[in-house]
């Protein structure tokens, strides 16, 4: 192998060493969700922002905060970010066929940040919500239309796993009535029901009086605990398990090449190597179910969404290809190092040649061994769950308690919605995260 390639592949392993958001950052902020403190919360991604996201994750970031400052009531500040990552999220997949085969030569955390479908398909809804916070049905309805859209294309495709959103849906098709689009509202009910079903979620039922015109119509969204946190799990792989992973294509990653072929079938030495993949590490949380309560009238909430779920079916897709491209950084590491020790014994005729390209060979990889790190990146500042019910009620002002409940179903803690204005034949869109 030429010089000059030799240090391409040097570069390759140095370029590695980039991070991600850490495990302790994240476990910081979701300290601060957990006490209610997500001004505070929103305050440390913030200051963060430098740190843990950079420029190339500036997606990440504004998911992150977004989502903080929904939580923390504010909803235009909250909308600036959601628009500002949808905006990265367009950008990001008009360049993704590129970077994709990038990513078989440098760690995963070089590129930028591809955000998954179902946290896609989850920016419509926040942004749908804030502008319902601030009263613009036309912007929200807007959102949805753009949400059933993404979905619609979804399920058209040859997608595995997640194609359809049946909470998102179902969510836009309350939108679409409350703006008067009927038929658009009574197609996306339909695609949300047939979704809770393919999935083998509950389906949601809620009671709606027939004479429902005469009431105020109050629907409440629960956020529940926080999703799984992806950690970097280190453990040595023997190099023909490696051999395994990096000579067999995966789907969407490219066909093997024929250098990297010949490299494995040489019989690199050495009997095992040191690699780190993503893992998902759960969160604990008391908060298991919540009920409404107005005028001592008890409604309990129902599932709608379980975004930890979600999050994990998303890994497990995704396994496969990280293998493959960690296997493939393994094996072309251990080709720089091997290179080196030659390049160094072959530079002169000096009797120390060998020893110092051994010396050559053991910094290099080193090198790539200290610098090989799981990409743990991932919208962390998610609830686990969503919860919701739909309550008709008396219009006019009604103090509305969130009642929060363990396992067992013992009220654990409470939010009190206070002075809400309930317009007749209108709804009202409340939002509680609890971190507990």
């Amino acid at each position: 192998m030429k010089k000059k390639a030799l240090w391409g592949l040097v570069a390759v392993v140095c370029c590695s060493a980039c991070g991600a958001p850490s495990l302790r950052y994240k476990h910081e902020v979701n300290n601060l969700v957990t006490q209610g403190k997500f001004d505070q919360a929103a305050g440390l991604v913030e200051s963060k922002a430098r740190k843990m996201y950079g420029k190339r994750d500036g997606l990440l970031y504004a998911l992150d905060r977004g989502t903080l400052l929904h939580d923390a009531q504010q909803p235009a500040q909250s909308d600036a970010l959601f628009a500002v990552a949808q905006q990265k999220i367009t950008d990001s997949y008009t360049k993704s066929i590129s970077a994709s085969g990038a990513r078989l030569l440098i760690n995963d955390l070089t590129t930028p940040y591809y955000a998954s479908y179902y946290e896609i398909a989850l920016t419509f809804f926040y942004r749908a919500i804030n502008f319902l916070q601030l009263n613009d049905i036309s912007a929200a309805a807007v959102e949805a239309r753009k949400a059933v859209f993404f979905l619609d294309h979804l399920r058209g495709s040859t997608q595995k796993g997640y194609n359809d959103d049946p909470f998102v849906q179902y969510v836009s098709s309350i939108i679409f009535e409350s703006s008067g689009d009927l038929s658009d509202a009574r197609i996306a009910r339909e695609n949300a029901l047939n979704a809770y079903r393919k999935r083998g979620w509950a389906t949601p039922f809620f009671d709606v009086p027939s004479n429902a015109q005469e009431y105020g119509e109050v629907i409440v969204f629960h956020y529940v605990g926080q999703v799984p946190l992806k950690k970097s799990q280190t453990i040595q792989v023997a190099w023909n398990d490696i051999w395994a992973f990096a000579s067999t294509p995966v789907e969407n990653e490219g066909p093997v090449s024929p250098e990297l072929q010949n490299a494995l079938y040489a019989g690199l030495t050495g009997s095992a190597i040191t690699v780190a993949y993503p893992v998902l590490e759960p969160q604990s949380y008391l908060v298991e179910s919540s009920t409404v309560d107005i005028s001592g009238l008890r409604i309990p909430l129902q599932k709608m969404s379980d975004i930890a779920e979600l999050a994990k079916q998303d890994l497990e897709m995704k396994l496969p290809g990280i293998w493959f491209r960690l296997a493939t950084r393994a094996v072309l590491k251990r080709i720089a190092a091997v290179q080196a020790r030659h390049a160094v014994q072959s530079s002169s005729d000096s009797p120390y040649n060998d020893s110092l390209g051994q010396l050559a060979e053991l910094f290099i990889s080193i090198l790539g061994a200290a610098t090989e790190r799981a990409d743990t990146r991932q919208w962390f500042t998610l609830p686990a769950q969503v919860y919701m019910t739909r309550v008709f009620v008396t219009p006019g002002k009604q103090n509305i308690r969130l009642l929060l409940q363990a396992k067992n179903g013992s009220i654990i803690g409470e939010h009190t919605f206070a002075n809400v204005e309930v317009p007749a034949g209108g709804r009202v869109f409340l939002h509680h995260r609890s971190g507990l």
